[in-house]
């Protein structure tokens, strides 16, 4: 079951103003000496949220041994200077680009596992815990794992209405495992793979005409090192602005663009 609304705990964070000294203190609590998982997040211009980001990250509970990676893609305004005052690492990656700005993060990364994030995503307390749990799992043939979202509306659209358009993206997302590509459900804000593994299939870098978190989800299986595997544990659902569908042009637009990319294309 989805979630028609927004839960308490994912509202307080991105409704409420976050101090970034309180971050600072959570974080401390996460960052327990060397890391065993590196949460790497491009940022370019987040200064309006990248603060609620980071303090949902730092309240995640987990016996793993946490750091945080935020790239600065070239901000203009105060996104470094907020990223530094939660006392988290940023690093600056000039060359403009997701692309660039993701190898940057996982080549200053030192975790064991990789989590790719955004600044403009709420993540629950338990994400990074279910998250890195079938990577650790030796039984488990696991070469990336990847999770569910939901939207929160910054643009007109509601919620409720993003309820049932949550159904019809998990419905294409279905067919693309059966009967397409599995490897284009992975998205770059809600993904986890081995930091060696990246490295060895040459980390994001993809072909044109390919986005990179689905081609390294692509290379990794292809490689052999395993399968991909969807998190579907609800207390591990993420909570991410509609930016990208205002990107699209709009809800409307949104759904026909993906109707088209999974049945005709």
């Amino acid at each position: 079951m989805r979630p028609v609304s927004i839960p308490a705990y994912i509202s307080n964070f991105f409704y409420t103003k976050q101090d970034p000294l309180q971050v600072k203190q959570a974080y401390q609590k996460l960052y327990k000496g060397t890391p065993d998982v590196s949460v790497v997040m491009p940022a370019y211009n987040e200064e309006s949220t990248i603060v609620q980001t980071l303090a949902s990250l730092c309240s995640n509970e987990t016996k793993w041994s946490v750091e945080i990676v935020v790239v600065n893609n070239n901000s203009q305004d105060k996104t470094e200077e907020l990223v530094k005052a939660c006392g988290v690492n940023c690093i600056l990656e000039t060359t403009q680009g997701i692309t660039p700005a993701r190898n940057a993060g996982l080549a200053k990364a030192s975790g064991k596992y990789i989590l790719n994030a955004d600044a403009d995503t709420i993540y629950p307390k338990y994400w990074i815990e279910e998250m890195v749990k079938p990577l650790a799992d030796s039984s488990k043939q696991v070469a990336i794992t990847y999770g569910r979202f939901s939207f929160i509306p910054v643009g007109s659209t509601s919620r409720f209405t993003y309820f049932f358009y949550e159904y019809f993206s998990d419905f294409t997302r279905l067919y693309n495992t059966h009967f397409k590509n599995e490897a284009v459900n992975v998205y770059g804000f809600n993904s986890g793979f081995r930091r060696e593994q990246g490295l060895q299939v040459d980390s994001f870098n993809h072909p044109p005409g390919t986005n990179e978190d689905g081609y390294l989800a692509l290379k990794l299986k292809n490689k052999g090192f395993g399968d991909m595997f969807r998190v579907d544990e609800p207390r591990a659902i993420v909570w991410t602005t509609d930016r990208r569908i205002q990107i699209d042009g709009g809800l409307w637009k949104a759904t026909v663009k993906r109707f088209k990319r999974v049945f005709i294309s």
